[in-house]
């Protein structure tokens, strides 16, 4: 058994990372912090490592636009507990995220202690979310229809809805994952089912609507 708790730190600003790291490095039991500047390396670290303790996440990296990438790292690894970090502390956002199945929500302006809290909170079982905020209810009923949508979908249904959000095709998607591109077509149909579309494009738009705000394509 390692001795320690394994993090991973997902945020393109190196000066941020390195204040979560100072964070987390404050804690009694931590043996690994694992860093990724860009949403690839985010996935890439969650899909290659099984003993992941906890995910820290900021919603605007290159490569993910808003809440679509929790979307798609919780259907990568479903069992880990993702805390997203950012600057957009509005209610909206944060109820959102905990509603996609983020364990937790940080803001960026939050003390070192405050952040050492949440991360406890979170990796005893429980919820942390900015003290004082009230969140409310939802109030657009089309983002709340569209999230109950994406919480019907499995791990390996919102794993790749995420990869049609990149552009990737059945053939790359069944070769990323393993599996037949019947297999991926069958994915594909539940998806559009659940989500009421009829096509991969409307199933990406639909994502898209959940962004804590629309990125501009990176690039």
């Amino acid at each position: 058994m390692p001795s320690g708790y394994k993090f991973v730190i997902a945020d393109d600003h190196p000066l941020f990372r390195g204040a979560l790291k100072q964070a987390l490095s404050g804690l009694k039991t931590v043996a690994t912090i694992l860093e990724a500047g860009d949403f690839a390396g985010a996935k890439s670290l969650v899909a290659s490592n099984d003993d992941i303790d906890l995910v820290l996440l900021d919603l605007t990296m290159p490569g993910a636009a808003g809440l679509s990438g929790l979307v798609a790292l919780r259907g990568i690894h479903a069992a880990v507990p993702l805390v997203v970090v950012s600057a957009h502390d509005d209610p909206e956002t944060i109820r959102r995220a905990l509603d996609l199945g983020a364990s937790g929500f940080i803001s960026k302006s939050a003390s070192m202690d405050e952040i050492r809290t949440a991360v406890e909170t979170v990796l005893a079982g429980g919820v942390c979310s900015p003290s004082g905020i009230d969140l409310g209810v939802e109030g657009d009923a089309e983002i709340s229809d569209l999230i109950r949508r994406l919480q019907s979908l499995t791990p390996q249904q919102a794993r790749v809805l995420g990869m049609l959000a990149e552009g990737l095709l059945n053939k790359q998607i069944a070769y990323e994952l393993g599996v037949s591109e019947a297999t991926i077509k069958a994915h594909v149909s539940a998806v559009l089912q659940k989500l009421g579309v009829d096509s991969r494009t409307q199933a990406v738009i639909m994502l898209s609507k959940i962004g804590s705000e629309p990125l501009p394509p990176v690039g």
